[in-house]
């Protein structure tokens, strides 16, 4: 009789415990990550649109970084040119994403929007350890828009569970099985800006296994809400000069860590510009892609990209047209046309109905870390999870 009490009270005190980690569990609640290495940039984004002839009323969203345990934003300042147009300043209430909207009525030629401020960012990492990873059946409904199918970007079929079958057949631990994902993706799917949706589109890189980082992403996103993990978009800003500065990044819910970022298509370039360096040995060679896909898998955020937009398929304020899939750098309708995503990074295309010009200034020296190597060191010597 004893014994059966006492495991009646284990029993309850477990369910207590389950209940009030639960709680816990909160889309809004902050990175677990370790952070370090600030890095502190003056940045200027500017962003040039070019309407149609005859244009009645142009319309601009632009996203506005926010602050969080990875970045922290300050001396945020908005201007037009030719135009003055003062903005208005709204937050979209699903993702809490939040945006700069201006008017431009009856505009001639090209406007320009520039935006300057400062922000520093921190290198995360989780340091994730599969067996503390815990999995649920039922999430808060709170978590309903980071499990639903019916997203313009983020969809998932009966195909996509036929794949999920092939990839996991059998169903571990939950990190295991995201990084199986995460794997089939690195070694099937091609990076390719001249086949790629600009949307995140999980439809367009399962037809297409190519695209760029939010199709890779958008993919990986759909097949963790298969697996029962609450999963998002995010969309920020690459701080050194390339031809666009978007860049998308992928996050998962995993209790008890809670949102973990992962850059799939990154780590893959990088892995394959080491493979084909003929100055490495055979050995350095897998040792250092064997360091990156180390580093992928335990949860890593650089200090040289800041986040602007999370989620996908939100209703802008005001209303836009429509929901948008997602926002890289800005939105724009002329006359409630939406104007076209440019990807200047695209070779093919010669026409933009818009194009982001950027600036960052660092306080001190600093490198890529999906590019330079010596960032890996580090990572080669853990031994492998």
């Amino acid at each position: 009789m004893k014994t059966s009490c006492f495991s009646v009270i284990l029993w309850i005190a477990a369910t207590q415990l389950q209940a009030a980690e639960r709680v816990m569990w909160d889309p809004a609640q902050p990175y677990s990550a370790e952070r370090s290495s600030p890095v502190t940039y003056d940045t200027e984004l500017v962003v040039t649109v070019t309407p149609p002839a005859k244009t009645q009323l142009l319309k601009v969203w632009m996203p506005i970084p926010l602050n969080d345990q990875g970045q922290d934003v300050s001396s945020s300042e908005f201007t037009t040119f030719p135009e003055r147009v003062q903005p208005q300043f709204n937050t979209e209430p699903v993702f809490g994403n939040r945006f700069a909207y201006f008017e431009f009525p009856d505009p001639l030629g090209a406007q320009i929007l520039r935006h300057t401020f400062q922000v520093t960012v921190w290198e995360l990492r989780w340091n994730l350890d599969p067996t503390r990873i815990q999995a649920f059946v039922e999430w808060p409904d709170s978590f309903a828009p980071y499990r639903r199918s019916e997203d313009q970007s983020v969809v998932f079929d009966a195909r996509f569970e036929t794949l999920l079958l092939d990839i996991v057949p059998v169903r571990h631990n939950p990190l295991d099985d995201f990084r199986s994902v995460m794997t089939f993706v690195d070694r099937n799917f091609t990076y390719d800006h001249a086949h790629a949706s600009l949307q995140a589109s999980s439809v367009h890189a399962l037809e297409l296994r190519r695209g760029h980082c939010s199709d890779y992403h958008g993919f990986c996103a759909a097949m963790g809400r298969l697996l029962n993990s609450p999963t998002r978009i995010t969309y920020g800003i690459n701080t050194f000069p390339k031809s666009s500065p978007s860049h998308c990044k992928l996050e998962a819910f995993l209790p008890p860590f809670g949102w973990v970022s992962f850059d799939v298509s990154e780590t893959q370039k990088l892995a394959q510009a080491i493979h084909a360096n003929q100055e490495l040995s055979n050995q350095e060679r897998k040792t250092l892609i064997d360091a990156a896909n180390r580093r992928l898998m335990q949860g890593f955020r650089d200090n040289t990209w800041f986040v602007q937009t999370r989620g996908s398929d939100y209703q802008l304020i005001p209303p836009a047209r429509g929901p948008v899939p997602v926002v890289r750098t800005i939105y724009a309708e002329a006359d409630g046309q939406p104007l076209s995503d440019p990807d200047p990074s695209n070779s093919q295309e010669k026409k933009f109905a818009w194009m982001t010009s950027h600036r960052f200034v660092t306080d001190h020296p600093i490198s890529y870390p999906f590019k330079d190597t010596h960032s890996l060191k580090e990572w080669a010597n853990k031994d492998q999870q």
